[in-house]
């Protein structure tokens, strides 16, 4: 069973991980900006099919949505490997449920925070863990299929991300122009500096920008807002027309570095039917609040939060609403006194069939 990781909870009073959790999400966007705006056109699908084609790994869902032209979802996963040397699979610290809508020429991203609790579907014996170790435990599949379940949406697609290439890739692109909310500095990256107002940040910068959350009042929540901003700032300069000068590098650097079940066809599609989806992004965050579970740090997403999140993504895919019913909600109704108030709140299971991890 994977271990556990560190607390996410907004005190902060744990040092992180040697880790760049939320840095992925540039290789992540970068990714998307490519396959959603079709900026390199056909020439990118003329000269990088090989490419692309070595970037494909089919997790069984075999999704007819893009070519059918409907809305669809795609789960993005960061992983930690390729990180400080890393070379086991880690988990995905980074997870956002993406749906993309062609008729609302819209993409709405929802991050999920990486500590919340959640059934690892398919885990034998039945247990619940933060998400983030679904990857770890049973790799893509067992993390779609998680996620699924948590927000009782379909998933449609995948990308995932290694973190080996991020400072390589954000270089590519001639950095990022981001507009930094606060003055701070980051202590777990060499105390580099950061001043309040609109900076461009290259590879190194942006990396521990993203990376930061300690210094960060809003915690882990605020590093999935300054992980959506690099979002915008990627897709924006990813778009410029100077940026097909450097498509082949990109597209090699993706290549060593992202897996996803999407396919040529696919990425076709996406270029000529999609691409007006990406000038709209909106974003949300899943919210939960902090506990202590069997000795290890969590997120509880409400049965409230649950639905509101899954009614929200179900209505962007054209789908009607339906009420969440999974091992969360069930341990919800066991705690009807928890309520967040109080950092690191007791959460307590008590289940005959679904065990919390220790």
């Amino acid at each position: 069973m994977p271990e556990n990781e560190e607390s996410n909870t907004r005190s902060g009073r744990k040092p992180p991980k040697k880790s760049h959790p939320l840095l992925k999400i540039i290789l992540l966007i970068i990714s998307v900006a490519v396959f959603l705006t079709g900026i390199f056109a056909y020439k990118l699908y003329s000269h990088a099919g090989d490419t692309i084609t070595g970037m494909h790994a089919s997790i069984g869902n075999a999704s007819q949505k893009i070519q059918q032209k409907k809305p669809f979802s795609v789960l993005l996963l960061g992983a930690d490997t390729g990180a400080d040397g890393r070379k086991y699979k880690g988990n995905s610290d980074t997870i956002i449920l993406a749906t993309v809508n062609p008729a609302k020429n819209r993409v709405k991203l929802v991050s999920i925070p990486r500590d919340t609790l959640a059934e690892l579907v398919g885990a034998k014996p039945r247990n619940m863990q933060k998400i983030n170790a679904a990857y770890n435990y049973g790799g893509t599949k067992m993390a779609a299929k998680s996620v699924s379940k948590l927000l009782n949406v379909p998933i449609d697609y995948y990308m995932t991300i290694n973190m080996g290439a991020l400072k390589t890739v954000v270089d590519d692109v001639g950095g990022i122009d981001v507009n930094i909310p606060f003055s701070f500095t980051s202590v777990w990256t060499g105390g580099q500096k950061f001043k309040k107002g609109v900076h461009h940040l290259n590879g190194t910068q942006a990396l521990a920008y993203s990376r930061m959350r300690h210094e960060d009042p809003r915690g882990d929540y605020g590093r999935q807002l300054r992980q959506q901003q690099v979002i915008r700032a990627v897709l924006k300069k990813a778009t410029q027309p100077k940026i097909l000068l450097k498509y082949k590098k990109i597209t090699r650097d993706l290549a060593k570095n992202m897996r996803t079940d999407l396919t040529f066809a696919d990425i076709e599609t996406l270029a000529l039917n999609y691409r007006q989806s990406a000038g709209n992004i909106k974003s949300d965050q899943l919210q939960g609040k902090d506990a202590w579970i069997n000795g290890s740090s969590y997120q509880i997403a409400s049965t409230k939060e649950l639905n509101r999140v899954s009614k929200m993504l179900r209505h962007e895919l054209g789908l009607t609403a339906e009420k969440v019913d999974n091992a969360e909600v069930y341990q919800n109704e066991l705690n009807p006194y928890f309520d967040g108030i109080d950092d690191q709140m007791f959460y307590i299971s008590n289940d005959f069939t679904t065990t919390i991890a220790q």
